[in-house]
């Protein structure tokens, strides 16, 4: 019987989506966190700050979906264009593209002739993704997805905005600001270590880096909230 190879899941894989969903969550986490506590440093009543937490989770995971389908659109858009032109390239300069070809894997360390064998072997079996793939860096894995990063990236927005709302409607307004960022740190260090398993990369690093920059806005937002708490 021939040998079946075990099949081999890549963390690369998970790119797309992984990178809407880190940044939704922690944009989440730490804005809503933030301005909680802005709104506790001014001295403001439990129902303000809710409701502006809320406010804040809706708007900011609109704003999310927006703006990750915008810019995403934009790549896909000039993804498009770009295999447009290959394609035009491929029609009108089939030798001239299949000497590209070969030459693109002769810089990669093959012979010659196989370089040639092998440029025309996949020209035939796909041209156009070949040179998509070998020229423009464009393959399945890394073509651009609008739909797909704007709804990953408005859940987990709205996600990570609902842990510091829930701490509000647990918490006596006394203690709010402290335990919203303690708790906040704490859930930052829970999306690091998740994130970084997800992608493989070392937990340390990626926790440590979330935490810094989450206290460090959190801490903008507890001193802009003291200084004009009167005035608020």
């Amino acid at each position: 019987m021939p040998h079946t190879l075990p099949t081999e899941n890549h963390y690369v894989h998970r790119a797309g989506w992984l990178r809407a969903a880190v940044l939704g969550a922690n944009d989440g986490l730490v804005s809503t966190a933030s301005l909680i506590i802005g709104f506790a440093a001014s001295n403001a009543s439990t129902p303000t700050i809710f409701f502006a937490g809320l406010a804040g989770l809706v708007a900011g995971a609109m704003s999310m979906a927006a703006g990750e389908y915008v810019s995403v659109s934009s790549q896909s858009d000039t993804e498009k264009a770009d295999l447009e032109r290959e394609r035009i390239q491929h029609e009108e300069h089939p030798e001239a593209e299949l000497k590209h070809l070969a030459q693109i894997y002769e810089k990669r360390g093959l012979q010659p002739e196989t370089a040639k064998e092998v440029a025309r072997q996949l020209t035939e079996h796909d041209a156009l993704g070949t040179h998509a793939r070998e020229e423009l860096g464009i393959s399945e894995l890394t073509t651009a997805k609008p739909l797909q990063a704007a709804i990953t990236s408005a859940f987990t927005f709205a996600f990570g905005a609902a842990m510091p709302l829930m701490v509000v409607l647990m918490v006596s307004i006394e203690n709010l600001l402290e335990v919203t960022a303690v708790s906040t740190v704490l859930f930052l260090a829970l999306l690091g270590f998740l994130g970084a398993k997800a992608g493989g990369a070392r937990p340390i690093r990626a926790v440590a880096r979330v935490i810094f920059w989450g206290i460090t806005a959190m801490g903008a937002t507890a001193i802009v909230g003291y200084l004009f708490g009167a005035a608020i």
